[in-house]
């Protein structure tokens, strides 16, 4: 293919650039075992909440396992970025998968033997969210290692693909599953997926962090340390606050069974749809991201990702039928899909390999806390005024947020990723 060609392909691209699929074998069983093992978790985290209510009848105790694995991620996101940095990211990350692989012969295990309790349930939750807290860091940082910089784009669509499909289709299966042939099958459908994930890192070559001189870590990465490496790194530094920016001040889902009713005279069903719309448009954003390529300007496409959601997010406030609700739900997953291969582009490229451990900690606390604060300020404001003070003021807020971020960070608007500087 001439150059003249490529350049045509490239400005014609609609759909997902499947080029890292097909140049790197290793990231193309990494992607499948994590596409086939994320579809897996999908359908045992919804098995353990339908168990735990039928053993309990309490939705509070079935809201206790979202705490169970909340607390782990948070607790041990930055310490497991210091082990990324630490050791060999290979072995950790096939550590980490076989603990999760262990748990789901558990729970197995224990649906065969017909036990009932919802302790031992929440604690296999709790330590499938410590693995994955260990797994995490060391699997984002080896992308880099894997594929040239020009691919992290296409690479981090992908892995988008991958989560947005495990968190639709794994609960949707997971629904079948546990209605037709009970819990013991939807546990030991995800052990067996779990495999793929397991043989993926096993293929992996050594990957030890490599160090500014050239030489390969050794000893204790300190947390502390790679704090202070992101204090003096505004670009990285604002991709996190642009993320929190939209988690913390334009998160509606904790309002969706009150929208649900008070604007679209629903139920339970119109909830699922509200919930289900955001991660529908986040898919289809990842589907239709070959033009994500082109772009150079990272920084500034984050802003305006950002700044997008935060509207669509301030117009679902006003939006008072169910179809246009959904439209623009949807539009808001896609701009959070395509904010989140920007920044997880640029933590991969602009950070040096010793320290992408611990920025990919830094990012699974902001995930996993993010939106947490968010829903407690949706509902706090939803109480104080009405939800459609919350929804509407608070994608407003976003948008002037990110607005005074651009401002203030006018380096990382210029950001190009020919020259990743962070």
């Amino acid at each position: 293919m001439t150059e003249t060609a490529e350049a045509r392909v490239s400005r014609t691209r609609i759909f997902a650039d499947l080029t890292p699929l097909r140049t790197s074998p290793d990231y193309r069983r990494l992607w499948f075992g994590n596409t086939v093992s994320w579809i897996g978790q999908g359908m045992t985290a919804l098995a353990v909440s339908l168990q735990v209510y039928d053993i309990t009848g309490s939705a509070f105790s079935v809201g206790l396992t979202g705490l169970c694995s909340l607390v782990p991620l948070v607790l041990l996101g930055l310490y497991s970025g210091a082990v990324a940095d630490t050791v060999d990211r290979r072995k950790l990350g096939l550590f980490s998968a076989a603990g999760s692989f262990v748990l789901s012969v558990a729970l197995a295990s224990v649906a065969f033997a017909g036990i009932e309790d919802v302790g031992l349930l929440y604690a296999v939750v709790a330590l499938q969210a410590a693995c994955f807290a260990l797994n995490s860091p060391a699997r984002s940082s080896m992308i880099a290692r894997l594929l040239p910089a020009g691919q992290l784009p296409a690479a981090n669509a992908l892995n988008s693909m991958t989560s947005t499909t495990g968190g639709l289709v794994g609960p949707m299966l997971g629904g079948l599953v546990v209605g037709w042939w009970g819990y013991r099958a939807a546990y030991t459908v995800d052990a067996v997926t779990f495999t793929a994930s397991l043989y993926a890192m096993w293929r992996l070559p050594s990957m030890l962090p490599d160090r500014a001189d050239g030489g390969k870590a050794a000893g204790r990465a300190s947390v502390a340390d790679g704090l202070r490496f992101l204090g003096t790194r505004p670009n990285l530094r604002m991709t996190f606050f642009s993320d929190l920016c939209a988690m913390v001040l334009a998160q509606p889902r904790a309002l969706f069974p009150v929208v649900a009713v008070l604007w679209f005279g629903g139920d339970a069903r119109t909830t699922g749809l509200l919930v289900a719309a955001p991660a529908l448009g986040a898919l289809l954003g990842s589907v239709f991201s070959g033009w994500l390529g082109r772009i150079r300007r990272h920084g500034l496409a984050v802003l305006i990702a950002v700044g997008c959601w935060g509207g669509a997010i301030a117009v679902f406030g006003l939006a008072r039928q169910l179809w246009l609700g959904l439209l623009l739900l949807a539009v808001a997953g896609c701009a959070d899909s395509i904010s989140m291969v920007f920044r997880n582009t640029m933590l991969q490229a602009a950070a040096p390999d010793e320290m992408r451990g611990r920025l990919q900690g830094v990012f699974i606390v902001v995930v996993a806390g993010g939106p947490r604060l968010g829903d407690l300020v949706a509902g706090s404001v939803a109480d104080l005024a009405s939800p459609a003070v919350a929804v509407t003021g608070g994608g407003l807020a976003c948008v002037l947020g990110v607005c005074l971020l651009g401002l203030r960070g006018r380096g990382f608007t210029h950001y190009d990723a020919r020259d990743p500087q962070p």
